[in-house]
């Protein structure tokens, strides 16, 4: 329903539909539009480190002073409230940004993350005294509970936020995020828990009778590394589908409802175990044989022959050329290249060649997966360039006299 966006001063702005300032907390919520960031006033002379926002509530970070300093960081939350997502003890709404007393700074608790669901929150935290010791820290919940999704055990609301008790003790949390009605946490070590609505999210094996997971349940790997994954760096979730980032960033999971093919898996199909996301792969994915690997002997010639072993200059910078087209070719469409089946027909039949004209036959006989190569491949060169383009830019204004 709304957008928020912090800038590079610490101010938090807002868009869409917000909720409405200057309106007692009381009778019926509604939003106004908004249809251009407006700033959160509210915060003002204070640095906002984290933002969330479910369907109708929001929640932040928010230095007690001017500045961010270690331990300062104070949870506010403001918006719909007919669920408890507030954490402020009763179903209230407010229109403006209120202190979770929980995670104020007299509380022995910090938070350091956050999330929303569609009506409930999720945040991560750690006792300040035990900051030293970074393997412990927990996930505190409060909100609708209808799916299971605070990890209580049960369906009931929570006004408060409670600590998920069901996850390992002394592990440090990375990560936390909330589809519209499940939860999902990534320690340090790789353990991945996930909870609550399970119908075609896939969250667990062992789900309640009614497909839901009331309480955390570990989610595998099933890979060489066993049960976790390596080198965790962030989940996050979709309405309906989780994915995982870890392997220190080089490789992407997902599971949960495959809808539209956003599990990146080729396949539109549910997936209640983690599948790899088709990332494209690394040049050293791909049977490439370069030039510093080519067996070449020189060979006498015997009687005006060459010998069969024997390479020439030629041919060492054909060599050269497939190596760079099947490594080019992979890094657009994630295989390597196939002479039979990726050349050109009319480059075959004429030997001329119609970029035009066989970009548009290309792109005819392209499924669907192709094609989402091709659009990740031109938006990083897209990227790049631009990045070039301004880093050039300022290069030759600087050295303007």
């Amino acid at each position: 329903m709304m957008s928020l966006a912090i800038d590079d001063l610490g101010s938090l702005w807002i868009w869409g539909n917000c909720p409405p300032e200057d309106v007692p907390n009381e009778g019926e919520f509604s939003l106004v539009t908004t249809y251009t960031p407006t700033p959160v006033w509210d915060f003002h002379g204070h640095t906002v480190v984290k933002v969330a926002c479910g369907n109708e509530h929001i929640v932040a970070l928010v230095s007690a002073g001017e500045t961010h300093e270690g331990g300062d960081l104070v949870c506010y939350a403001w918006g719909n409230n007919n669920h408890g997502q507030l954490g402020l003890g009763d179903t209230d709404f407010r229109a403006t940004p209120q202190i979770i007393e929980t995670f104020n700074t007299e509380s022995s608790w910090k938070a350091y993350e956050l999330a929303c669901g569609a009506f409930h929150t999720s945040v991560l935290a750690y006792k300040k005294e035990e900051y030293s010791d970074s393997s412990k820290s927990v996930c505190w919940t409060f909100g609708l509970g209808d799916n299971g999704q605070l990890g209580h055990g049960t369906t009931k609301k929570g006004l408060l936020p409670e600590i998920v008790k069901g996850l390992r003790v002394n592990m440090w949390l990375l990560s936390v995020d909330c589809g519209l009605f499940h939860t999902s946490v990534v320690s340090s070590n790789g353990d991945v828990w996930s909870w609550g609505m399970e119908n075609g999210l896939g969250l667990c094996p062992e789900a309640s009778e009614d497909g839901d997971a009331l309480a955390p349940r570990l989610i595998t790997s099933n890979g060489q590394h066993g049960s976790n994954f390596p080198e965790p760096v962030q989940v996050a979730c979709g309405a309906a589908h989780t994915v995982l980032v870890a392997d220190n960033g080089y490789k992407l999971w997902s599971w949960g409802r495959g809808r539209s093919g956003v599990l990146g898996n080729g396949q539109v199909n549910d997936f209640f175990d983690p599948n790899l996301v088709l990332w494209p792969p690394l040049q050293e994915d791909f049977n490439v044989n370069g030039p510093e690997t080519i067996n070449i002997k020189k060979s006498d010639i015997t009687n005006g022959e060459k010998s069969a072993v024997d390479i020439t200059e030629l041919e060492k910078k054909l060599v050269i050329m497939e190596s760079y087209a099947s490594i080019l070719h992979g890094s657009i469409f994630g295989k390597p290249f196939d002479e039979e089946k990726d050349i050109p027909d009319g480059l075959k039949k004429s030997g001329s060649f119609d970029v035009g004209k066989e970009w548009e036959i290309m792109l005819e006989s392209c499924d669907y997966d192709k094609l989402v190569q091709l659009e990740m491949f031109y938006r990083n060169a897209l990227k790049g360039v631009k990045d070039k383009m301004i880093k050039e830019h300022h290069e030759s204004s600087t050295s303007m006299p």
